[in-house]
């Protein structure tokens, strides 16, 4: 039997055990992304991105549809009553589920022209939504209904559903893509997947120092990923840092050392913690949806 967990410091043995198992929990999917976790009824709700649909999965029902056509869904989140916020990447906006169910658009524009394509979102404890916008909506066939861009760049925009007030807080990077918040909120971390198409494009996680709760600043390189691409990430409670690989989930201490991976067979797109006490990683990769309990407890929503 293939080993799980690979070390390259001890202190990962706190955080999985080296006999935890991964387990494949669904597959069948384009590319499966973005997964959030409903604690009410103990489900996975992840991203068909590629194949343009919304998926569901509960160890009682398993597997079903639940938005088809999804608009080129990316990134999915909890807001603070509890509906799912969404990047559409081919509306080219920030979505949000109702509570009747209904889908309604929060954001598509800044300054009066149309956003890239949203692809990944956090909401922040004072409930903003924080998103990056890289083009791969306009710009690769399977991923939205292309067009043209609007935006002098690639940012990653603070939002306030409640004013409808929009700005970007991140404009120093290539492709942003997945983000996440230190436990205190004191740290943005987000990834840079521009080497996906951009040749001797940075495949990196930066991290910036907050200001005000509103702002970012200092911004610098804070791990480079190998082998692939950071696409997902996110944090536990002590901090430590979770983010997709190409062969595994890599765990990263808060000082940026590399403590060790999580095994996965398919390329790793996202992941978010979950379970009713936030001790499992549920992890979309290739074509699955991936399931492993940790020692640890994860943060957000």
């Amino acid at each position: 039997m293939a080993e799980t967990i690979e070390i390259y410091d001890d202190r990962l043995q706190a955080i999985v055990s080296t006999k935890a198992s991964l387990q494949k929990l669904a597959n069948g999917a384009v590319h499966s992304e973005g997964p959030v976790y409903i604690p009410e009824d103990d489900s996975v709700i992840w991203s068909d991105a590629h194949g343009n649909q919304l998926l569901r999965w509960s160890a009682a029902d398993h597997v079903s549809i639940l938005r088809d056509p999804s608009d080129y869904q990316s990134g999915n989140y909890r807001d603070l009553e509890g509906r799912i916020v969404a990047c559409s990447s081919g509306l080219r906006a920030i979505i949000r589920r109702e509570h009747n169910g209904e889908w309604k658009v929060l954001c598509d524009r800044y300054n009066g022209k149309r956003l890239n394509s949203p692809n990944d979102l956090v909401v922040k404890s004072d409930g903003t939504i924080w998103f990056t916008d890289p083009p791969y909506g306009i710009t690769e066939p399977n991923q939205g209904y292309g067009g043209e861009q609007e935006q002098p760049g690639s940012y990653v925009y603070r939002f306030d559903p409640v004013t409808d007030e929009i700005y970007p807080v991140v404009t120093d990077m290539v492709r942003p893509n997945g983000l996440a918040f230190s436990p205190d909120e004191s740290l943005l971390y987000v990834s840079d997947t521009a080497a996906f198409n951009i040749p001797e494009g940075p495949h990196h996680i930066r991290v910036y120092d907050m200001v005000n709760g509103r702002k970012t600043k200092n911004g610098r390189v804070f791990a480079t990923i190998e082998p692939g691409l950071p696409d997902g990430l996110r944090v536990d409670e002590a901090g430590n840092i979770f983010t997709s690989s190409q062969d595994s989930v890599q765990v990263y201490t808060p000082d940026g050392t590399l403590l060790g991976k999580i095994l996965v067979p398919e390329t790793c797109a996202n992941l978010t913690f979950g379970g009713q006490k936030r001790d499992r990683l549920f992890i979309t990769a290739g074509k699955s949806l991936y399931a492993i309990n940790l020692k640890t407890r994860g943060v957000q929503l």
